[in-house]
């Protein structure tokens, strides 16, 4: 692994002669149950210490995936490690070199990473004339940001070995957008149109990108954004239901999937009518 000027753990300059990285790799890395076995494949799972991020690590473990969990809870990523050989990387992918350090982390753990499942994320909501402007950043830090650049450091080594995935957890928000959530919305429409201009990009390396949208999920989610989740429809969805989502469209190679799946509607309402789409939008949005 080498080390550019512009701080990515790839790529060396045209013409220059790669060196071997000298920065200390990121310690404080635990492994949980037996020592991690390196011929097994790799998920990486950020926002692995409640929710979906949890949920979706227990998934893959079920079916004997070596994992690398993140957060920035080390206790509870220890307790969603429990009975896995998941390695636990804290991290706080809001800090400036937050991405580049767990991606540089979990390459030199595992030597490789085969699915990216980037699932940290926060809301708020609320009117967005009295939203404080620190918190406009650290959504769009978080939501968006911090996903793009880790992203871009774990790509190199999959594109590089022909094969893996990256999974982005957009939202319904994204697609649709919803009132009193205008950051939240659009940080997520960003990831969605960011997940289709790579999926081109990637053509014909053997990586593949898959956009999961789910609509409210049953977590600690909203009390964390400050407001509980009350409206009565769409009813929450269970994080369980979300990772068993994320499972089946790494494992069918999926692009694009929706949870539950009629969530497809109001996206086709939008292209087909878009009259009827902002009335509807008007009265229940």
């Amino acid at each position: 692994m080498t080390l550019t000027g512009s701080g990515s753990a790839h790529d060396p300059p045209a013409g220059a002669t790669p060196r071997r990285a000298t920065a200390p790799v990121p310690a404080r890395v635990r492994a949980y149950g037996p020592p991690p076995r390196l011929d097994r494949r790799v998920a990486l799972v950020t926002g692995a210490s409640s929710g979906i991020g949890a949920a979706t690590a227990r998934r893959f473990a079920m079916d004997g995936w070596q994992l690398l969990l993140s957060g920035r809870d080390r206790h509870r990523l220890e307790r969603t490690a429990s009975g896995t050989s998941a390695v636990v990387l804290p991290a706080d992918l809001a800090a400036p070199d937050g991405p580049r350090l767990l991606a540089r982390s979990a390459l030199h753990t595992t030597g490789r990473i085969d699915v990216l499942v980037a699932g940290a994320g926060i809301g708020w909501a609320g009117p967005f004339a009295t939203m404080p402007h620190t918190d406009i950043d650290r959504v769009l830090i978080l939501d968006l940001n911090a996903t793009l650049h880790l992203v871009r450091e774990v790509l190199p080594s999959m594109i590089a070995a022909g094969r893996g995935r990256v999974v982005l957890l957009g939202s319904i928000a994204g697609s649709v957008g919803v009132r009193e959530e205008a950051v939240y919305s659009a940080a997520k429409a960003g990831l969605a149109a960011f997940a289709e201009a790579l999926r081109q990009e990637l053509r014909g390396t053997g990586v593949g990108v898959t956009l999961v949208v789910p609509g409210p999920v049953d977590t600690a989610f909203f009390t964390r954004r400050g407001r509980p989740y009350d409206r009565s429809h769409p009813r929450p969805t269970s994080p369980g239901r979300v990772a068993g989502a994320i499972w089946e469209a790494v494992r069918q190679e999926r692009d694009v999937v929706h949870v539950p799946t009629w969530l497809t509607l109001p996206g086709r309402v939008r292209s087909l009518t878009p009259g009827v789409y902002r009335r509807l939008l008007d009265r229940f949005g």
